[in-house]
């Protein structure tokens, strides 16, 4: 049986909070034993980078480019695409469930193809979908209130 993989998407550039935010959800899914997916850049994916190697995990980054170089250090592996933006269906569709951290228009991209594809999102301080009245569709993007409560939710723990 093959470990489980969840995926942490949020923006290059971040706030202080969002940082944070990341590295806990890192933190906490390298010690439930999960393979932890990134976009393997800055910002949000680099904390959750450093989250993920504090607790001993997994953590694969999954780049836009064709080469490693440029990838955030502290990664387990990394892939090289050179997909460019692409490369957001190649994360969200190698993942169990998506945790979207913050948000930027790739964080909204990958939580519409994740949604398409029927995998799991779960929000944390991140985009709001509205239907076309203005009202919020809860089951889009359910949102955590806080690292702990997003991952219980993308791990199916309530």
């Amino acid at each position: 049986m093959r470990a489980r993989q969840v995926a942490v998407c949020g923006p290059r550039e971040c706030t202080g909070e969002e940082r944070a935010a990341a590295r806990s959800v890192g933190a906490l899914l390298a010690r439930a034993g999960v393979v932890v997916l990134c976009g393997g850049g800055s910002g949000v994916m680099a904390a959750v980078v450093d989250g993920v190697r504090s607790a001993g995990g997994l953590v694969i980054g999954i780049r836009p480019g064709d080469d490693t170089d440029d990838a955030t250090p502290g990664l387990s592996a990394v892939v090289a695409t050179g997909l460019g933006e692409a490369r957001n269906a190649v994360l969200v569709r190698s993942a169990d469930a998506v945790i979207a951290v913050g948000g930027s228009w790739g964080t909204l991209s990958e939580i519409a193809l994740a949604r398409r594809a029927g995998i799991p999102v779960v929000g944390l301080r991140t985009w709001t979908v509205l239907d076309a009245d203005g009202r919020a569709l809860a089951d889009a993007v359910p949102a955590a209130s806080s690292p702990e409560d997003a991952v219980r939710q993308a791990l199916g723990r309530g």
